[in-house]
């Protein structure tokens, strides 16, 4: 039985610096669908306030993890982009457009996991380590043909 976002993360208090109210700007950490989708599988078996708000591309090449503002400051995950936002306005609920595959023609979005009441952002820290879990999963995967 597949949990909700709203299930997975209400039991949970969000860490101060893993939330921001609706009213305030996020930055996006944009991956590989396929890399994000197992991220977020990580983040939700976690049992911790891990994974806030998600988006996918219209051809689902792309996922976006909303973070708390600055990440993109000191963000350097290989295969992966944060894009600070600060200053152009994305706010939760909004739907920003994501980069496409090239990096710069932007693609329509929309929520895998939505925003919830309480503004929840990912926690940088738990989802760098769950990318970083992820891509070796994938690559034993691959490995395996």
């Amino acid at each position: 039985m597949a949990e909700t976002a709203s299930q997975s993360t209400a039991m949970h208090a969000p860490t101060p610096d893993a939330s921001a109210s609706p009213a305030e700007p996020c930055d996006l950490v944009t991956v590989p669908a396929r890399q994000g989708l197992e991220a977020v599988d990580i983040l939700r078996r976690g049992g911790a306030p891990a994974v806030g708000p998600v988006l996918h591309d219209g051809a689902c090449d792309t996922l976006g993890f909303l973070v708390p503002p600055g990440t993109a400051a000191g963000w350097d995950m290989p295969g992966s982009a944060c894009t600070e936002t600060l200053g152009r306005g994305l706010r939760l609920p909004e739907l920003p457009e994501l980069p496409g595959p090239d990096g710069a023609t932007p693609r329509p979005a929309d929520w895998l996991l939505p925003p919830g009441d309480s503004g929840e952002v990912t926690d940088p820290a738990m989802l760098r380590e769950a990318l970083g879990q992820a891509a070796r999963l994938i690559e034993a995967a691959d490995g395996c043909r």
